[in-house]
């Protein structure tokens, strides 16, 4: 493990009243390469969550297509997520071994090209592969991505910086619903779904100015000049690091089993239990995601001002309560659903702004990429599974009282960090 690093921060101005001024000092405090990698992480993150939702969004149209069960329609949420947790530990890996930017170029690429080919599946199963593989692009992007941009940010700076990396997440999945509202009110179903999926192709754009404007941080590019590359997940489990791994791996599980839970099922809950229309159900959504960038950027600050764990805490609790509250609304009341809708989209989503700053902070400079890149996939592998559960029971108890589970994962998340230390304002290793 290597010392903690005492040397001046990778970052841009070096006049401290200049850094402390107005609401954007973060992005200031970046300096001019620091600027260009969160350009290209945000502009990385926002894309992959445009290539994910088009699966949601098209979910109910799917299943008609090739006439699917819940569960087997679960299962193609499910198959994405479970192989993006190997993407996203192998991104971890090659983040430290050849380099953060290298590997987000590798990324994005593979989850663009994957995401059209699946708009061409001829069958079920076709879907189902073509599927999977975005799923190693999808995963990878944000280990890689959050890296870059944590590893140029100050202390007292790097919750909210990356905060606002994570709340791409919002910007792109706005512009999924956009574009699913204007294809499915103009095409057919059975064709709808798969230029859905063609439009996939944005995120090729976004790979020529990473390769041509971002670089890694001089923090980076020191370690994988000077020490052997590491990049081997048994390294994170030894030592003082194995403790930190587990519990860390067990948050990103509750966390992501809880969100994913909601991602993948709301359209469909909404559509068929709700008996909204394409139109209808895309105004609900609206409310979902504008919740969810609020919450991205306040959780972002509130990890700089409470610290990791309240901020996880808090975030836990409010989101377990509404998914609650949100799924058991008598039938009928879609008003009283309408309220919930923004507040379920702010907590959901205000937990996840810590993530990129706080396993940052939990890992060396050596090992960060294989740590980040595994415990916050290993998770999301994991919670994978609550979406094909959800499938499994809607059978039996309904779309909204299998969603029930997303709760669980909340109540994980909170055990979890139990076991973690606060990590608000330390330098990077």
């Amino acid at each position: 493990m290597s010392t903690p690093d005492t040397s001046t921060p990778d970052t841009g101005p070096t006049d401290p009243t200049k850094e402390d001024r107005g609401p954007f000092a973060w992005f200031q405090a970046l300096g001019r390469n620091g600027k260009r990698a969160f350009i290209g992480a945000f502009g990385g993150y926002g894309l992959d969550a445009y290539d994910f939702q088009v699966l949601p969004l098209s979910l109910v149209a799917i299943t008609a297509y090739f006439g699917l069960t819940t569960g087997e329609a679960g299962l193609l949420t499910t198959v994405t997520l479970v192989v993006s947790a190997l993407g996203g530990a192998i991104a971890g890996i090659l983040a430290d071994r050849i380099g953060r930017v290298r590997t987000l170029v590798i990324t994005v690429i593979t989850y663009a090209v994957f995401t059209v080919l699946c708009g061409f599946a001829t069958s079920y199963e076709m879907l189902l592969v073509f599927r999977a593989l975005q799923g190693l692009g999808f995963g990878g992007e944000w280990a890689a991505g959050a890296i870059l941009v944590a590893e140029y940010c100050k202390p007292r700076y790097r919750g909210r910086t990356v905060a606002f990396i994570q709340s791409s997440w919002a910007v792109g999945w706005g512009l999924s619903v956009v574009v699913y509202t204007a294809v499915f009110s103009f095409l057919p179903p059975d064709l709808a779904w798969r230029v859905l999926f063609w439009t996939g192709a944005i995120p090729a754009v976004l790979v020529f100015y990473v390769r041509r404007n971002v670089k890694d941080a001089p923090r980076a590019e020191r370690a994988l000049a000077t020490d052997p590359p590491r990049g081997r997940i048994r390294d994170v489990f030894r030592g003082e690091l194995g403790r930190t791994t587990l519990f860390a791996a067990l948050l990103a599980t509750g966390v992501q089993g809880g969100y994913y839970t909601l991602a993948g099922w709301v359209p469909t809950f909404l559509k068929t239990e709700r008996g909204l229309s394409v139109v209808g159900t895309g105004g609900y959504l609206a409310l979902l995601i504008s919740g969810a960038f609020a919450g991205y950027l306040t959780g972002g600050y509130l990890t700089d001002r409470l610290g990791r764990k309240r901020t996880f805490t808090l975030f836990a609790v409010l989101s377990a309560l509404l998914i609650v509250l949100f799924t058991n609304i008598p039938a009928g009341a879609n008003g009283l659903i309408l309220l919930i809708t923004f507040p379920l989209g702010f907590t959901t989503s205000a937990i996840f702004s810590g993530f990129g700053s706080y396993l940052a902070e939990l890992y060396p400079t050596e090992l960060r990429g294989t740590g980040q890149g595994f415990t916050y996939n290993f998770g999301r592998g994991v919670g994978a599974f609550f979406p094909a559960l959800v499938g499994f029971l809607a059978g039996s108890m309904g779309v909204g009282g299998a969603m029930i589970f997303g709760a669980v994962g909340y109540g994980i998340a909170v055990l979890a960090l139990l076991g973690l230390p606060e990590t608000k304002g330390v330098e990077l290793r």
